[in-house]
């Protein structure tokens, strides 16, 4: 056991239920006191944390698919760290571990909640990204859900996230026959048709998606990747080839509404086109991990996947990184360094 294990560790609690928008005095960052590991648990350094938009939706207190976060508790999300403590067979010190634990410097668990990751295959934060939850939801949402297939025409909103940019990719990787993407600015369209290949890209903000997507994709679309919702959804549907599928991830348009949104006003048309919309969770396709990662890591080997990640630098900073990933501030994968 070693004798420098630092006596505290700052971390995130949420305070208040945020109305619409997160604000600054709904959350803290609070002190706490760090122990040695109890029998079968392991300390970890958080070196990176996670920020990712699921997270609004447990600061509410409604039941859902996932538990909200309690309030004057830290809050969690994925995490990779070294392990600076052990009491567990399996782990030992300078292990570097992939875990549930983040908005924290330190973190204590049971070891059995940790993975080990390699920092040799990708570097430690890819792990929360790319090769990670975002990057397992963008392949099986793409492949298990959507059954794209070869020479589908595929749009995919919110492109330049971190789901969004890994969807357009493993589609041009696997021999779509068009790939269009819409983000929130135009930098952010220059890099989807510059640097990930996609065929056509649009600002949603220029104009209206549904006039925008038309004239990208004139002869239609077969798969959706839905991360955004309300007037994206409604131009899908207009769009969509005779038994078109949408993957339904993500609402980010509407996650700090506080009045009900309208649902697309064509919603006729899914009988008519035989549409197939499906919602995901990740947590449904973690048969698929193992041959997700294997791929992945090939075709990162290759440079034939490329990614991005926008880092804010130091825990006191985690709220500012989340609301930047609410506004759309991040290109690729938000993370927090605490490195």
């Amino acid at each position: 056991m070693s004798a420098a294990l630092p006596t505290s560790s700052r971390e995130w609690h949420l305070v208040a239920r945020p109305h619409g928008w997160p604000k600054a005095e709904d959350f803290a960052l609070r002190e706490a006191a760090v122990a040695a590991p109890a029998e079968g648990r392991i300390l970890v350094r958080n070196k990176h944390f996670s920020v990712d938009p699921y997270m609004r939706g447990r600061m509410n207190d409604v039941k859902s698919y996932t538990p909200p976060f309690k309030l004057d508790h830290p809050m969690d999300g994925g995490a990779v760290g070294e392990v600076i403590a052990s009491n567990a067979e399996g782990f030992a010190v300078g292990d570097h571990v992939l875990h549930g634990l983040g908005w924290r410097e330190i973190a204590d668990m049971p070891a059995k909640h940790a993975v080990k990751v390699d920092p040799e295959i990708a570097p430690l934060s890819a792990y929360l990204g790319v090769l990670g939850m975002p990057g397992l939801t963008a392949y099986a949402g793409l492949f298990e859900v959507a059954s794209f297939k070869e020479g589908d025409s595929v749009f995919v909103s919110g492109a330049a996230g971190a789901v969004g940019s890994q969807v357009g990719q493993l589609a041009k990787l696997k021999g779509a026959s068009r790939v269009i993407g819409s983000a929130g600015s135009d930098e952010k369209v220059k890099l989807l048709t510059e640097e990930y290949g996609f065929d056509a890209a649009f600002n949603y903000k220029n104009g209206p998606v549904r006039d925008q997507l038309k004239a990208a994709a004139p002869d239609g679309i077969d798969v959706y990747f839905d991360n955004v919702g309300g007037e994206h959804l409604e131009a899908a549907i207009s769009s969509f080839n005779l038994h078109g599928r949408a993957t339904i991830c993500g609402m980010i348009a509407q996650y700090n509404s506080t009045e009900p949104t309208p649902g697309p006003s064509n919603m006729a048309l899914i009988i008519g086109k035989r549409l197939r919309l499906q919602g995901m969770l990740v947590g449904d396709h973690a048969h698929l991990q193992g041959q997700f990662v294997q791929e992945v890591a090939g075709w990162l080997a290759s440079g034939e996947l490329k990614y991005q990640e926008t880092k804010v630098e130091g825990i006191e900073n985690g709220y500012d990184a989340f609301v930047g990933l609410l506004r759309g501030e991040n290109t690729g994968k938000m993370i927090v360094s605490l490195a």
